[in-house]
């Protein structure tokens, strides 16, 4: 017997409901697994450096990619605590978000003043690892999402040593292994405390500043980490 139209659209919706959520649920699952299993696997790759090496491709440019994981024992505490007072000097404390940085962006966004960057470290290991550079409300929503997995998957140093081994330091340069050997020819275990506030200095702009020859802006800046990381407490 024909069913009636309405109730063959209405049995066609609820299986595409149904094959929507078993979709979502793979995906929630699949993400979730990914983050554990990263918790303990290096990752040999980042979205970032795909895409990097997709970018130069397409343009027809050459590229060659430096990196080189290390464990965080072999990155010295002066660069950890250089980082943290760079970019994140609540890390040890906060759940993957700044709260009061992000809304004083908000407000220097509505007052029309440049807006400061609000990113947590976690917030730039999701996007770096897993996300691409451009701006949008899917991408901020899936940057929140691995955010809050990443913090509630991995430990603190964990999340560190993630960042420090995929953050881009000069063209092609990722990692700061790569970036030790290449701005200053030793290994980033032996970096000294000028020499990791010069790192930390460069990366809002790790493309087109030059550590080991700073503008009066970078030196500035330089000399305020160096100076702001005397106090970070790295408790690992």
């Amino acid at each position: 017997m024909k069913l009636p139209a309405a109730t063959g659209l209405r049995r066609l919706g609820r299986r595409a409901a149904r094959a929507a959520l078993v979709a979502v649920l793979a995906l929630v699952f699949s993400s979730v697994l990914a983050v554990a299993l990263l918790r303990f696997v290096d990752p040999p790759t980042s979205a970032f450096m795909l895409q990097r090496r997709l970018a130069a491709w397409r343009q027809g440019e050459p590229f060659t990619l430096h990196h080189r994981w290390v464990p965080l024992a072999g990155i010295s505490p002066n660069l950890q605590a250089a980082v943290v007072a760079a970019e994140d000097q609540k890390f040890a404390s906060h759940f993957g978000f700044d709260v009061e940085a992000i809304g004083d962006a908000v407000e220097e966004h509505l007052e029309g003043r440049s807006s400061r960057g609000a990113s947590t470290l976690t917030q730039q290991v999701a996007k770096n690892l897993f996300l691409w550079p451009a701006h949008s409300l899917l991408r901020k929503g899936l940057e929140a999402y691995f955010t809050v997995l990443i913090e509630a998957l991995w430990p603190k140093h964990r999340i560190l040593e993630v960042h420090l081994n995929l953050a881009e330091w000069g063209p092609g340069v990722f990692g700061a292994e790569a970036a030790s050997r290449a701005w200053f020819k030793k290994s980033a275990a032996a970096l000294t405390p000028e020499e990791a506030a010069a790192l930390a200095a460069t990366l809002p702009a790790p493309r087109s500043r030059n550590p080991t020859a700073p503008s009066p802006q970078v030196r500035a800046r330089m000399d305020w980490i160096e100076e702001q990381a005397t106090h970070v407490k790295l408790d690992w």
